[in-house]
C-alpha cells in the first residue's frame, strides 16, 4: 500500500517500463545519497586539514562542488518517483477530478518537453567534453566529462520517470499525483 503523495499508487507497477524506471530511479537515488554523503566526508576532511593542519587544500572544493550537482542531478528520477518535488495544490484541489486530471497531465506534458530539451543540450554539452578531454582549470584539473555525465544520465531517467508517470495518470492507473479534495 503506497501513501497517498509518497510514491506510486499500486505496491508493483505493471509495466516492464515502468518497472524498470522505478529500478533506475532507485539505483540514481543510491547514488545520489552516496555523492552526499562523500561531500559531507570531503567537506570534514577539509575543514581538519585547513583549520588543525594548517594547510592548504587542492582538490576538496571542487569535488564537493561536482559531487553536489551531480547529485541533485541523480536525484531528480527518484525524488519524482517518490513524488517528493514541492507542489502547490490550492489550485488543483479545488477544480474537478477530470479538469485536475488535465492539469496534471499538461503539466507532466510541459515537464516532458522543458526535461527533454535540457537533456538535448546536458548530452551535447557532456559529449563535447568527452571528445574534446576539457580539464577543469584548476590545480586539480579533473576531466570534466565526468561530473557532466551526471547531465544526461540524470535528465534520462528523470524524463523516463515522467514518462511513466504520464502514462500511469492517463491509464488511470496511478493516482498518486492526484492531490486530494479537501472538503
Amino acid at each position: 500500500m503506497a501513501v497517498k503523495g509518497i510514491g506510486p499508487s499500486s505496491s508493483a507497477p505493471k509495466s516492464a517500463l515502468a518497472r524498470l524506471s522505478y529500478a533506475l530511479s532507485a539505483v540514481c537515488g543510491a547514488i545520489a545519497a552516496t555523492m552526499i554523503v562523500c561531500s559531507v566526508l570531503i567537506t570534514c576532511q577539509m575543514i581538519f586539514v585547513r583549520s588543525v593542519l594548517n594547510k592548504s587544500t587542492i582538490w576538496q572544493t571542487e569535488a564537493v562542488v561536482y559531487l553536489m550537482i551531480g547529485a541533485t542531478l541523480l536525484g531528480l528520477p527518484y525524488v519524482q518517483r517518490l513524488r517528493g518535488h514541492v507542489s502547490v495544490d490550492l489550485l488543483p484541489v479545488m477544480l474537478p477530478p477530470v479538469l485536475r486530471r488535465g492539469l496534471i497531465a499538461l503539466t507532466l506534458v510541459t515537464s516532458i518537453a522543458v526535461i527533454a530539451v535540457m537533456l538535448f543540450y546536458g548530452y551535447e554539452q557532456w559529449h563535447v567534453a568527452w571528445e574534446r578531454n576539457w580539464r577543469s582549470d584548476t590545480v586539480w584539473g579533473v576531466r570534466l566529462w565526468i561530473p557532466y555525465l551526471a547531465l544526461p544520465v540524470g535528465f534520462t531517467v528523470f524524463l523516463l520517470q515522467l514518462v511513466v508517470d504520464l502514462i500511469g495518470l492517463l491509464s488511470g492507473k496511478d493516482t498518486s499525483l492526484e492531490p486530494e479534495a479537501h472538503g
